[in-house]
């Protein structure tokens, strides 16, 4: 059992629409991590920031984001994950993709599109939960308006870390962080919300307020309205044993989750 993951968040001021010049900024930023850290979180859109023009901005899984994705998990030696637009079989997806050190990648499909901003007009959404196993690890990825509807994220397999990736606007700054501190303590487990910065193409601000969270909802860090990069050490013995203590799980209500 691999104990530890130590987990880099990287809250960025979101260059509109331009991947290259947001891939040069996390490249840098990766760069000088220097295989400190076990798993790398970057924002929602991360290329392009919450864009709506999927025709113009969509690229494919073999495409330059998900090769560079790859080679930046190779030379950090370090798990890198966020989400970008990907188009797949005449559709398009917000899709988070996960890219371990070894060339291997997982994805989520964004399951519940933000209807305010008419993102169910320019997106397919998912359809399936995904759990990803990384260094002894249940990961389980969420996206942005995911954070909403806890039934979608209720822990029934056990999973060890929860991460939301999102451009989370600051006039909903009080919903981010009350809602990431619920999931925390509904599913005892740690909660990593990775959010941006700065002012999107529409106008629309982002004060960040990125967070990492224990599994009984206390801050391990929180970022402030800046331009950061922050690794914080997750403890996997300490979330198996306050859950040993403290079996609520066990206790939640059965039912399934339809389509």
């Amino acid at each position: 059992m691999k104990s530890i993951l130590r987990t880099t968040i990287i809250q960025a001021p979101l260059v509109w629409e331009n991947a290259e010049a947001n891939k040069a900024y996390f490249t840098e930023q990766i760069s000088a991590l220097e295989d400190t850290t076990h798993l790398i979180v970057l924002p929602e859109m991360f290329t392009t920031g919450f864009s709506m023009n999927a025709t113009s901005l969509a690229e494919n899984m073999d495409g330059e984001t998900t090769n560079w994705l790859k080679q930046q998990a190779e030379q950090s030696n370090a798990a890198i994950c966020g989400s970008l637009i990907i188009q797949e079989n005449g559709n398009y997806y917000n899709r988070f993709v996960f890219a371990r050190p070894n060339g291997t990648i997982e994805t989520y499909d964004k399951r519940h599109l933000f209807t305010l901003a008419n993102e169910q007009r320019a997106y397919t959404a998912g359809t399936e939960r995904k759990i990803i196993h990384y260094r002894d690890w249940k990961i389980c990825p969420m996206i942005c308006y995911d954070l909403r509807f806890p039934v979608w994220s209720r822990n029934v397999e056990g999973y060890d870390l929860l991460i939301y990736v999102a451009n989370f606007p600051a006039k909903r700054a009080h919903a981010w962080k009350s809602l990431l501190l619920a999931r925390a303590i509904e599913n005892q487990c740690y909660v990593v919300g990775v959010n941006r910065i700065g002012t999107d193409g529409n106008d629309i601000p982002y004060n960040g307020d990125s967070v990492v969270l224990d599994y009984n909802g206390q801050i391990l860090f929180h970022a402030k309205d800046e331009a950061i990069t922050q690794t914080v050490r997750l403890d996997y013995l300490r979330k198996a044993n306050f859950r040993d203590r403290f079996q609520f799980l066990e206790d939640r209500d059965q039912f399934e989750i339809r389509g």
